[in-house]
């Protein structure tokens, strides 16, 4: 069994594309239109079979409160990998990425946190 795809809830899917595609440097894979709504999902541009993320609409009266407790808490809702933590950060900051959380070290492993632009905070991770 693997997972096929995970999904972050977006405010506004059109600026969630955006964002994860020219700030984050994913590329979209599918965009079906569903009433309203779509069926986004963005891939990473290293690996065109790796898991989709869906960028769901948070329309559902449950979603706002969800992400609002986890921004307030600090809690990342989704961890993406990175080779170069320092590189990344400094890339993303120039593309004027917002980060709440700097490049961090515990024992062998690096995070940072960014928010983003469509509520959510994101974990990048550096793995020895």
């Amino acid at each position: 069994m693997k997972i096929y795809i995970t999904s972050v809830f977006v405010d506004d899917q059109q600026k969630a594309l955006e964002f994860y595609t020219e700030k984050l440097g994913f590329e979209k894979k599918n965009d079906v239109p569903l009433g309203e709504s779509r069926w986004l999902t963005v891939i990473s541009k290293e690996d065109e079979n790796s898991i989709e993320l869906l960028l769901e609409p948070s329309s559902h009266p449950a979603v706002s409160p969800f992400k609002k407790a986890l921004s307030a808490d600090g809690i990342p809702a989704a961890s993406f990998s990175v080779e170069d933590l320092d590189k990344e950060h400094q890339r993303l900051e120039t593309l004027g990425v917002n980060f709440v959380q700097a490049p961090s070290s515990f024992g062998d492993v690096k995070l940072a946190v960014f928010d983003d632009t469509c509520g959510n905070l994101i974990q990048l991770v550096q793995l020895p």
